[in-house]
């Protein structure tokens, strides 16, 4: 699954840790899901969608 997490990120200026503190997850959780290695969990996914103020197709894709 393709996603935007990083370039969202970037865009606030912050690292992995900010935003696996933020998210309540490990940085190399954080990392694994921006690289596709790991697909987060539907609740996370939804953290994440909250957190950025985003739908979470605006954030995620199957493409």
């Amino acid at each position: 699954m393709k996603n935007r997490l990083k370039v969202l990120r970037a865009e606030r200026d912050w690292n992995q840790a900010d935003l696996a503190d933020r998210l309540e997850v490990s940085r190399q959780s954080v990392n694994a899901i921006e690289t596709g290695k790991y697909d987060p969990s539907l609740p996370l996914a939804f953290r994440i969608a909250r957190l950025f103020d985003l739908p979470i197709e605006h954030i995620f894709s199957d493409v």
